[in-house]
């Protein structure tokens, strides 16, 4: 039997227990591969009285996750105790957080489990405990190369069957990204792409597209020079180094669906750049896939919400997305050739 998929707690004052109940109800509707969800059992065990009752509960070690699955949600004690209520944070909420994605990292590097997926986190909850990453992506690449000794380059993919988009940067102020973008950067990161699309995603030759940081794309020039001077010499050394690559485009006119018929993949240069037409094309689906990392790590594409935490009324589908996303790349890492499904990004966004 292969390994379990991972699946942190993510922020316990969210909605990550919520969709996780729900996920786990409808396992057979959507084949969904075995997983255990790194937790405190004692708290899990309250949320699901409160909005799930009917779900049973199985504290488990990892390697009987797989038979207890499909009778019951299988919880691996991370040995912190969480006393946070739907949509009130506390003081355990960050070590709950960090120490579910810690003991996945640590499962996944041994092979106990397949990949990780990971329920959102309150970033500013981590901050207010002196918590140093952007984000979950950066964290991971810290984890790996703390495990390792090696440096990893971890990237930000945003994908669903309609359209994939990587931020070039990524959590920072739209002041700070003029200084913070360059050619090497946007080289480093079209490599990452273009190798994990090919390992991962089985597509043979990726295409690229680079969208222009100004307006127009610069407009030659007359709308600002960083198209020319950042964004294109990038592409010119990308596809020097044979990758199939255009850029930089104007990105005002690079999410229609003519346009994404054109490309797998398209590079934005900032954060709102990218995520603003994928959650307008696949808000309730999309899935962040973290590319650059020895392993697969997928995640739903949205917050906590804490409004309706311990409601029973948020979606789980693009948690169930990242949990089928998760298995399939992870199968495809293990067993080499494995056929395609009608769903991946071998599509022609």
């Amino acid at each position: 039997m292969p390994s379990p998929l991972a699946l942190t707690l993510g922020e316990p004052a969210g909605i990550g227990p919520d969709i996780t109940f729900a996920a786990w109800r409808r396992r057979a509707e959507f084949g969904l591969a075995p997983f255990y969800l790194l937790a405190d059992p004692g708290f899990v065990a309250r949320r699901a009285e409160r909005i799930a009752p009917d779900v049973t509960i199985a504290v488990v070690e990892p390697q009987a996750a797989g038979t207890a699955f499909e009778t019951a949600l299988p919880v691996v004690d991370i040995g912190v105790t969480v006393t946070a209520e739907p949509g009130r944070p506390d003081r355990s909420s960050a070590p709950a957080a960090l120490t579910a994605i810690r003991r996945a990292v640590a499962d996944v590097s041994t092979g106990v489990a397949s990949a990780i997926v990971t329920n959102p986190i309150a970033k500013n909850v981590l901050y207010r405990s002196g918590f140093a990453e952007p984000g979950h992506t950066e964290y991971l690449g810290k984890l790996v190369e703390e495990a390792t000794g090696v440096a990893v380059r971890p990237v930000m993919m945003l994908w669903s069957p309609e359209l994939a988009v990587v931020p070039v940067t990524i959590h920072l102020a739209l002041k700070d990204v003029v200084a913070r973008l360059t050619t090497d950067l946007i080289v480093e990161t079209g490599r990452i792409v273009a190798r994990d699309l090919r390992d991962r995603f089985d597509i043979a030759r990726p295409r690229l597209a680079i969208a222009g940081l100004n307006p127009h794309a610069g407009e030659d020039g007359a709308l600002g020079d960083e198209d020319q001077t950042v964004v294109r010499p990038a592409v010119e050394r990308l596809r020097s180094e044979g990758i199939d690559v255009r850029g930089p485009l104007p990105a005002d006119s690079l999410f229609h669906e003519a346009a994404r018929a054109s490309y797998d993949v398209a590079l934005a240069m900032y954060h709102d750049q990218a995520l603003i037409p994928i959650k307008t094309l696949a808000f309730d689906h999309a899935v962040n896939v973290t590319l650059g990392l020895p392993f697969v790590r997928t995640s739903p594409d949205h917050g906590t919400a804490f409004d309706i935490a311990g409601t029973g009324r948020a979606d789980p589908a693009s948690l169930i997305a990242a949990l089928q996303l998760a298995a399939r790349l992870s199968s495809r890492m293990q067993s080499r050739p494995v056929a395609l499904d009608d769903d991946t990004p071998r599509r022609r966004a």
